[in-house]
């Protein structure tokens, strides 16, 4: 057994089991875990799944969102145990596997339009209609 082998078997005891299906163009809610002095608390952060990086254990998501028209980007590894849950609101539709040109987009052209072809194959989503 090689190397990389024996570290891959070590990290796969620390990744999680319960990660819905993330696709890029998503609209999730991340539900992170904020400690402040001896207290925790859950602290939600919705928003669109522009990217995805890494591999296993080192695998990052950044979720980006708009206030007040200011756009705020967050960046969380997938497997870290100050993360919750993950919740999908909606499935967008995205050609590409990064969304940077958002960050450019105003108004309406912000928006991605919803999932409606090949519905049947994502696990746990109904069809409308």
């Amino acid at each position: 057994m090689g190397a990389q082998q024996i570290i891959e078997s070590i990290n796969a005891e620390s990744l999680k089991t319960d990660i819905p299906r993330l696709d890029i163009g998503d609209t999730i809610n991340v539900h992170a875990r904020i400690v402040e002095g001896d207290k925790e608390r859950i602290q939600v952060f919705q928003g669109v799944l522009i990217a995805r990086k890494g591999r296993g254990i080192t695998e990052m998501i950044t979720v980006r969102r708009v206030v007040d028209n200011e756009g705020i980007e967050r960046t969380w590894p997938i497997n870290s145990p100050m993360i919750a849950k993950f919740e999908v609101v909606r499935r967008g539709d995205a050609r590409r596997s990064k969304l940077y040109y958002l960050r450019d987009r105003v108004g309406k052209s912000r928006r991605l339009r919803d999932r409606r072809r090949g519905l049947k194959h994502v696990e746990g989503e109904k069809t409308s209609g």
